[in-house]
């Protein structure tokens, strides 16, 4: 780990308060120090008018946070993956209620927005490890690490908003999938944009690694175990969705038929 400036241990004169006070401060700055969420910066661009207005439009929808599925075969299917997903996350959220809540609201969001569920869950894991009040040293907050000058882009700038669950996941689901688009699918780079790294490979890898430990059908056979380390668990993994198109993008805008 790297200190921004050195530390330096007390004078060998000190007396014992003093070296006991000097000890507590260090063990207080690894504390700041760890718990501060390893994220990059996204960086503000100028948007077109036409994209402002279509991703303040996802951002403002009002629509109610419950999934429809068209058969009860989907909601057997949705309800098998609530159920891994809540016993996979257990051990960094016990509280089953507050668990649960995050899970449904980033199934809701990653569908309504064309993206995997999984990615969004490994997304959220490398952000800020599913701390909901998670800040980095650029400024980004919550689960998704997003950064308050989207809050004045295209919402209504009250960065308070960064720290509620669903309006978190809704700004960063939004975000990753306009950057998506704008690499024209790939995904690699819209990561990197994401993070403000684009081009660099450390955090897509991260992330993309953190996503197969979140993915799960019912054809995957598991047993009690941590996805972080993967000890006590064998599945079968099954590939990935290709992401659908997002009725907000700007290629959409760009090209209506």
């Amino acid at each position: 780990m790297r200190f921004p400036h050195p530390l330096r241990l007390p004078d060998p004169s000190l007396g014992r308060l003093r070296v006991a006070r000097a000890a507590r401060a260090c063990a207080g700055m690894l504390l700041v120090l760890s718990a501060a969420a390893h994220a990059g910066a996204q960086k503000e661009e100028d948007l077109a008018d036409s994209v402002r207005g279509a991703l303040a439009a996802a951002i403002a929808d009002s629509r109610p946070l419950r999934p429809a599925f068209a058969t009860g075969g989907e909601q057997l299917a949705y309800l098998k993956w609530l159920e891994e997903m809540s016993h996979r996350l257990a051990g960094r959220i016990p509280e089953p209620q507050v668990r649960i809540e995050l899970i449904e609201t980033a199934y809701y969001e990653a569908k309504r927005a064309g993206l995997e569920p999984a990615l969004v869950l490994g997304l959220v894991q490398v952000e800020s490890n599913f701390r909901k009040y998670a800040i980095s040293s650029a400024g980004a907050r919550g689960l998704m690490q997003v950064m308050p000058f989207w809050v004045r882009s295209i919402g209504d700038s009250d960065s308070r908003k960064l720290f509620h669950l669903q309006s978190n996941l809704r700004y960063g689901c939004t975000i990753l999938r306009y950057y998506l688009d704008r690499e024209q699918g790939d995904l690699f780079l819209a990561l990197g944009r994401y993070n403000g790294s684009r081009g660099r490979p450390d955090y897509p890898n991260a992330v993309l690694a953190a996503w197969k430990r979140w993915q799960f059908s019912a054809a995957t056979v598991t047993v009690a175990g941590d996805p972080e380390t993967g000890v006590g668990t064998r599945s079968r993994p099954v590939p990935p969705e290709a992401p659908a198109r997002n009725p907000f993008s700007p290629q959409r805008l760009a090209n209506p038929s």
